[in-house]
């Protein structure tokens, strides 16, 4: 099946250069998997930054939140040769048993007037707060709700784990953090943008080690705040596109036909996208699903980065049948897509 996107001829629209550092002594090494919303008229996305202190060839760095630190920020440095060092990904590395990431990420607005031509504010939006966010923040999801409120849920990263947390806002200046919704590890937690059936409804993605996998499930909750009735509904597929991992994107999009969910999925590979449908009345219903990717890492900002090989979206607005999709590519720049409803439905078979 031929690719369903069509890319935005000004891709990548964001870069790391496009953002200012949060702090001396950091730069900004990766823009990633934006939230994305409408407000007042305008496109907002909020961007996860990702920063570091410039590495050396001797040293491997990383900053850590810590309220007793100069400016409530630690850096931690090791030498590359040292013995409790192990450093093979990236996005990571062990010391002396405990795991730290190689960078530290908070969430930023940038605006557009026209969908694809952003600018990104001076000075970070969100940052991590408190000892479940000392190693940042990432990769936030944004309902917009009928109300006019806007549901942030993002993953709260520190050394305990990774789970989901949830922040409300109106008018994106103040912020109201309800704290920790899912506990680790769990993340990649989408909320529909209206309640079913007097309840409302998320995705997310639990993982564990032993039994299992990285898996799509399905919960409820009466006040946004306890969620319970835990389904798995979606596997990963041995052999498939989406054979390692799957997880959901942004809050689904209610069509005549059942609720579309743009999913991640990967193959040890590469990270593609593709398609849920879900029963408009039981979300935790899975109708149909993609076969092959709607679109997969094929332009070179998407095939080379920091972790490349990669297109992972959790932000779009709808416009009819017009999906405007953003994405991070991987795992560095920002870039956008358009999609078209119809033609996704098409693909599964509705």
């Amino acid at each position: 099946m031929p690719d369903l996107a069509t890319r935005f001829a000004a891709n990548p629209i964001l870069r790391p250069a496009d953002v200012v550092p949060s702090a001396p002594g950091l730069r900004v090494e990766c823009l990633l998997n934006p939230g994305a919303f409408r407000y007042r008229g305008r496109t907002g996305l909020l961007l996860r930054v990702a920063e570091r202190p410039p590495q050396t060839e001797t040293h491997v760095s990383t900053p850590v939140l810590d309220p007793a630190a100069p400016g409530g920020v630690r850096i931690v440095s090791v030498r590359r040769d040292d013995p409790e060092l192990s450093s093979s990904d990236p996005r990571l590395f062990t010391w002396k048993g405990v795991d730290y990431l190689t960078t530290l990420s908070h969430l930023r607005l940038a605006w557009s007037d026209d969908g694809e031509h952003f600018t990104v504010e001076p000075v970070p939006t969100l940052v991590g707060e408190g000892p479940q966010e000392a190693f940042g923040i990432e990769d936030c999801r944004v309902t917009t709700c009928a109300d006019g409120t806007y549901l942030l849920t993002y993953t709260a990263v520190s050394a305990d784990g990774v789970g989901v947390g949830c922040i409300a806002t109106r008018d994106w200046k103040s912020f109201e953090r309800r704290g920790m919704i899912i506990p680790p590890h769990n993340k990649d937690c989408a909320i529909f943008a209206e309640p079913i059936a007097g309840r409302h409804w998320c995705l997310h993605r639990p993982s564990g080690v032993g039994l299992g996998g990285n898996f799509i499930w399905a919960a409820s909750s009466p006040d946004l705040l306890h969620w319970g009735g835990h389904r798995c509904i979606a596997r990963t597929r041995p052999g498939m596109w989406d054979s390692e991992r799957i997880g959901a994107g942004c809050a689904p999009i209610r069509t005549p036909g059942g609720w579309l969910e743009i999913y991640h999925g990967s193959d040890r590979k590469r990270y593609c996208l593709g398609a849920l449908l879900l029963d408009l009345d039981d979300p935790a219903k899975v109708i149909a699903r993609s076969r092959e990717p709607i679109m997969e890492p094929s332009a070179p900002c998407e095939q080379t980065g920091f972790f490349g090989h990669v297109v992972f979206t959790n932000g779009h607005v709808v416009d009819g049948d017009r999906i405007s999709m953003y994405y991070g590519a991987a795992d560095e720049v920002i870039c956008g897509a358009h999609l078209s409803i119809r033609d996704i439905l098409a693909s599964l078979g509705h």
